[in-house]
């Protein structure tokens, strides 16, 4: 069994790396650059893209009711090593869907699309919050697709298991609320589908995340939203996987220890995997 020395093994050394801090010369809306833009007609909706950098691809994933300058602060470093697809996932930001029925396995085959269509044969991955389930759900699905991937802040179940009880009790507390509502606006009713992504959803047994083949980083706060006992289930049932519990942190690993956290995830992904005797 995996276990608490064994991460340290592969944490420790990063500790001493250095902070770097990129310096723009000219802020970019990212989310909101025509000259990076494109749109993919991917499985019947048009994706929208922004694309930085080169090298590898990279592909990174936003959280529920987000787009892609969730990863502002972040794409200037990992841009300077790769290509960086930024992506705004189905029904968000700019990717219009007005279907009423969303999953996140339609959307890990999205992304799997979205490379086809951008003719990547595979890429690494960062996602967070609902962009790390979508990360893992792309390995799962489309394991050809994903050479490593880093998902911070991802659950597996939409229940009090995996949610810390007050969020499970606020979103509880909001669909009673809210269920009976009328929605009329394309706004509203898309507000409702995205929250109702989250509410019942995913429902992936732990025990099917061996499937994942690539070696993976799986992350969490030790305040976060997500339990550590639930992001450290997903660690174990991954074959060949590393745990990073971020100190001082809650949701938002990428943005508060920003640095911290794109040195270490370059490193993971550039860094031979070690796999530790059980």
């Amino acid at each position: 069994m995996k276990t608490f020395k064994q991460i340290f093994l592969f944490l420790l050394p990063l500790q001493f790396l250095s902070a770097s801090v990129f310096c723009q010369t000219k802020k970019i809306d990212y989310g909101n650059n025509p000259t990076a833009g494109k749109y993919y007609s991917v499985r019947g909706i048009k994706m929208y893209t922004e694309v930085y950098g080169g090298g590898r691809p990279l592909l990174m994933i936003h959280g529920n009711g987000g787009s892609m300058n969730a990863f502002r602060d972040n794409i200037p470093y990992f841009s300077k090593r790769y290509k960086v697809i930024a992506v705004d996932s189905r029904a968000q930001g700019k990717t219009v869907d007005n279907n009423d029925s969303l999953s996140f396995e339609m959307m890990a085959d999205d992304f799997a699309a979205l490379l086809d269509a951008m003719h990547i044969d595979s890429a690494y991955v960062i996602g967070w919050s609902d962009g790390g389930i979508n990360a893992l759900l792309l390995a799962l699905r489309h394991p050809d697709k994903v050479i490593r991937l880093a998902s911070t802040g991802a659950n597996m179940t939409p229940d009090s298991g995996a949610l810390i009880p007050p969020v499970w009790k606020d979103e509880l507390k909001e669909y009673e609320s809210d269920k009976n509502k009328p929605r009329t606006t394309l706004k509203e009713k898309n507000d409702w589908k995205i929250f109702m992504l989250d509410w019942l959803q995913p429902n992936v047994p732990l025990e099917n995340l061996k499937g994942i083949k690539c070696p993976s980083l799986i992350i969490c706060g030790d305040h976060d939203l997500i339990t550590i006992e639930h992001t450290a289930g997903i660690y174990r049932n991954i074959p060949h996987a590393y745990l990073w519990v971020v100190p001082n942190s809650g949701h938002a690993t990428l943005r508060e220890h920003r640095d911290e956290f794109d040195n270490l995830v370059n490193n993971f992904f550039t860094k031979p995997f070690e796999s530790f005797n059980e």
